[in-house]
């Protein structure tokens, strides 16, 4: 799919905290696809059960790979709360996904064939910035949406400088 660049300089219009999930898997042992391919399928399934269900709290994601063995997704979400709801509702895809691999794992037959990751991040306003030159909507503006540049300032200094008006409100209190 071809999207058209947004001309010019862009950042992120993201407003408030920022939530950032990285997850991934590292495929251990290529010969052993019945134990990592299952793995592998079951990240796509689950980004589109949170596509059908934006109330949930994902933004937006991006799929990377870092090596031949090595998967992962960007994740954005609303809040670390929605986040932790989704990964421990016995109704979504995750939980029962999770409960599989450990069931498995207790049982020693995934053990070493598969590497399963996370990392969470909570960035507060303030500590973040973007910048997009002659780029479709990427990453943090894909998931908070872009703005020009210049409504957020020209230098880096300048968009970590930035606050919401939420922000500055409560900053001034």
């Amino acid at each position: 799919m071809f999207v058209k660049p947004t001309s010019g300089r862009t950042t992120a219009a993201v407003e408030g905290d920022l939530v950032v999930l990285l997850i991934g898997m590292r495929i251990n042992r290529f010969w052993a696809v019945h134990h990592w391919f299952p793995v592998a399928l079951a990240m796509p399934r689950m980004l589109r059960e949170l596509q059908k269900a934006p109330e949930r709290g994902l933004l937006g994601h991006v799929l990377l790979t870092a090596s031949p063995r090595t998967y992962y997704v960007v994740q954005y979400w609303e809040s670390k709360e929605k986040l932790y709801a989704y990964a421990t509702s016995p109704d979504m895809l995750h939980h029962r996904a999770w409960a599989i691999f450990n069931r498995k794992e207790r049982e020693g037959k995934a053990r070493g064939h598969v590497g399963l990751w996370h990392e969470a991040y909570v960035v507060p306003e303030g500590s973040y910035e973007s910048v997009y030159v002659d780029m479709p909507a990427f990453g943090l503006a894909a998931a908070h949406g872009q703005v020009p540049l210049e409504k957020r300032g020209r230098y880096a200094k300048d968009r970590f400088a930035y606050r919401s008006e939420a922000k500055a409100a409560e900053e001034a209190r």
